[in-house]
């Protein structure tokens, strides 16, 4: 068995709304699934006849069937009237069938998986969009749960779906980050080792959920609520990412036209504030590819001495977006690496540039600023056992 038990960069800090998701879990659980799990359901309520017939319908089996009524209890018929059943859709089950779960493993592996991976997230979208992130992908995945098997009697629980979609969002903002994973086969084996996090989001979809929705179509795992939610999170941040590149207009240009000829006689004559200026009066579209790594990094760098780091990151991502390669580009993402740990106070984003910033290779000045960066991240590190990571030689 192997279960995820942590992942870095995770500086310290206090994810308010994973927290209250987890509680808001919890405090169903105790006061819902356990009180009514302990109490024998009234066998002449209609309710009960219904979730019979439904029943009925699943098994193979009379023994089966009542095997099934003999252990039903009264959080069964709860379950079954707020869970979202698909042939059967109600508006408020989209949200209440994410709080509901099947027994305490189902609730302790969802919360697992969200307490390792939610927190980077809420920290990288902030506390209420991440909470609309976290609905908003339950709902799809449900929608995706329900489109696939329409036809279906059985009500669907659990925040999976939800949660996928945090894993989504976390596969595209943090592609370089690792997880801690327990390879645990008690006696006999118990050993923590490191993989990068995409390695094991990645297994995530195809090993645990495309192959056996594939082979199994539905079952007691709801394979296609898993797929449409990580779905969901992931395209979500993708646009993000890109309005991240498009966006951060936020000095003040100039009224006039602005032209790429312009920007480069302005470069040409050493005025950076002038071409910074003229670069931001132009739209997003034209300026692709319209200045060099080297020239972008002068012009990000006086952006940030200026009180602009915002849009002096924004700069540096359409640059790294339209150059794959080249001289110079190690340093522009050295450089938005510095900006968002320095300036914006996002380590695990931050991790990314500057991973990416000593592949591509960087003056010596800049690199030994890039791996004091990286000891400060690590040491920002929480939930340490030992050193959790430490940066790559890539000399």
């Amino acid at each position: 068995m192997f279960i995820p038990i942590g992942d870095a960069p995770n500086p310290r800090g206090t994810p308010v709304v994973t927290w209250l998701l987890i509680a808001a879990n919890v405090a169903v659980f105790l006061l819902v699934n356990l009180p009514l799990g302990a109490r024998r359901p009234d066998y002449g309520d209609p309710a009960f006849r219904e979730y019979v017939n439904v029943m009925a319908r699943q098994v193979e089996s009379r023994a089966e069937l009542r095997q099934l009524v003999a252990h039903a209890t009264e959080y069964d018929l709860f379950a079954f009237e707020h869970g979202f059943r698909p042939n059967a859709p109600r508006a408020l089950s989209l949200l209440t069938c994410m709080f509901l779960h099947g027994g305490f493993l189902h609730l302790a592996g969802n919360l697992l998986f969200l307490w390792i991976y939610g927190d980077n997230v809420e920290r990288r979208l902030g506390a209420v969009p991440y909470l609309f992130a976290y609905l908003a992908t339950g709902v799809v995945a449900t929608l995706a749960h329900a489109l696939v098997f329409s036809s279906s009697e059985m009500p669907l629980v659990g925040a999976s779906g939800a949660i996928s979609g945090v894993l989504g969002f976390y596969f595209v903002f943090f592609p370089r980050n690792t997880v801690r994973m327990l390879a645990f086969l008690p006696p006999f084996l118990m050993q923590v080792f490191v993989l990068p996090a995409r390695w094991v989001l990645g297994a995530f979809v195809v090993l645990d959920n495309l192959l056996p929705f594939l082979i199994s179509g539905e079952s007691g795992v709801a394979h296609g609520a898993h797929l449409g939610g990580f779905v969901a999170g992931a395209l979500a941040a993708w646009v993000l990412e890109r309005r991240g590149e498009t966006g951060g207009r936020t000095i003040e240009v100039e009224p006039s036209p602005s032209s790429l000829e312009g920007v480069r006689a302005s470069l040409q004559a050493g005025r950076i504030g002038e071409a910074a200026r003229r670069y931001f009066a132009l739209p997003s579209a034209v300026t692709r590819g319209a200045i060099a790594p080297g020239e972008a990094v002068a012009i990000a760098g006086w952006l940030r001495r200026s009180g602009h780091p915002e849009a002096a990151l924004t700069l540096l991502r359409r640059v790294v977006r339209d150059f794959g390669s080249g001289p110079e580009l190690g340093e522009a993402h050295a450089l938005a690496g510095a900006i968002l740990l320095e300036d914006l106070q996002e380590p695990p984003a931050a991790y990314q540039y500057l991973l990416s910033a000593l592949e591509l290779g960087v003056s010596s000045q800049t690199e030994a600023q890039v791996r004091q960066h990286l000891r400060r991240i690590d040491e920002m590190q929480k939930r340490r056992l030992g050193r959790l990571h430490s940066p790559p030689d890539w000399s």
